[in-house]
């Protein structure tokens, strides 16, 4: 029954997976900074305080259309980022506390907002943080006509398109500001390199990806891709570029292999159906469970080898 449910593609699936791919890949690309900076969180605090944006940006224009919407959360998404710094200096506390002061106020506020505009329209505040990446390649635009007809590609997936697009040149361009910046700030602005405009750069790089991801996936799922596998490539090196394709790596496979269990698995404990996004963070988590147990450099099963063979471990550098 599960090869056969397997077996059951069809393009439907095949646009779900190259959704959740680029939705991975974009969200990786920027998690591995966020890793090295000690921010993982932030995509968190951004995902949740875009709410509030979404509900002025309705009750604005009194519409759901899909470019309003983005506008004001990405809106909300860089402000998120701009006070969370700004909570940070002039309080004087650490990047955890101030994010949670931030996001806490803007998500509540942004529930507050949503209750009150879903008693005359049909918002959904459970779509939000769990996404509907099941029902992207329902929503289509039309990119062209050929001799055998238009062209129609699930409109996720051109954003998200643009958005991996976007984080990939920007990365290209700013790699060593970037890189540096995270590993050492005061170093890269005594380098000359304006460590607080690469600050706020990857901020709104990542505030922009959060709104355009969690559409799909639901904001649970943009945290996860955000995190873990770029969490799971340091545990497996400390080279930057060699940490960057491992992730990537990570989150495509993540994508299809969340997917295909979101098909397989239900039907073995007698189920229709489960999330897709749900399965895809699913997937990654165990990643990261097996690169801790099972990492070759500093994986549980090998320090427990070398603890028991001395012989195993790592030589000290000589100077």
């Amino acid at each position: 029954m599960t090869t056969v449910a397997i077996l059951d593609w069809s393009m439907l699936d095949t646009w779900i997976v190259i959704a959740g791919m680029l939705c991975a890949l974009s969200c990786a690309l920027l998690g591995n900074f966020l890793v090295l900076r000690r921010m993982s969180m932030m995509g968190d605090a951004i995902s949740h305080a875009v709410l509030p944006g979404l509900a002025v940006a309705f009750l604005l224009t009194g519409s759901r259309a899909s470019l309003p919407m983005f506008i004001g959360a990405a809106v909300v998404g860089i402000m998120t980022a701009f006070f969370t710094e700004w909570v940070r200096g002039a309080g004087k506390v650490d990047e955890g506390a101030s994010m949670g002061v931030v996001f806490t106020a803007l998500f509540a506020l942004g529930l507050v907002l949503i209750v009150q505009a879903a008693d005359t329209v049909d918002l959904d505040p459970g779509c939000v943080l769990y996404g509907a990446i099941e029902l992207t390649p329902l929503d289509t635009v039309i990119l062209g006509t050929t001799t055998l007809g238009t062209i129609e590609v699930p409109r996720a997936v051109v954003m998200l398109s643009c958005v991996l697009l976007l984080n990939a040149v920007v990365v290209l361009l700013f790699y060593k500001e970037l890189k540096l910046s995270s590993f050492d700030p005061a170093l890269a602005t005594a380098l000359g390199i304006n460590a607080r405009l690469m600050h706020y750069m990857l901020m709104t790089l990542v505030a922009v990806t959060t709104v355009a991801a969690f559409e799909s996936v639901g904001s649970i799922l943009v945290v996860a891709m955000l995190v873990v596998p770029a969490a799971a490539a340091h545990l497996l090196t400390d080279r930057l570029p060699a940490m960057i394709w491992i992730s990537l790596l990570l989150a495509v496979g993540a994508a299809v292999l969340g997917h295909m269990g979101a098909i397989a698995v239900p039907a073995v404990f007698g189920y229709s159906s489960t999330s897709t996004a749900g399965m895809m963070a699913v997937t990654l988590g165990a990643m990261l469970v097996c690169t801790v147990l099972f990492g070759p450099r500093d994986g549980l099963l090998v320090r427990v080898v070398r603890r028991f063979k001395p012989s195993l471990r790592p030589r000290a550098a000589e100077h």
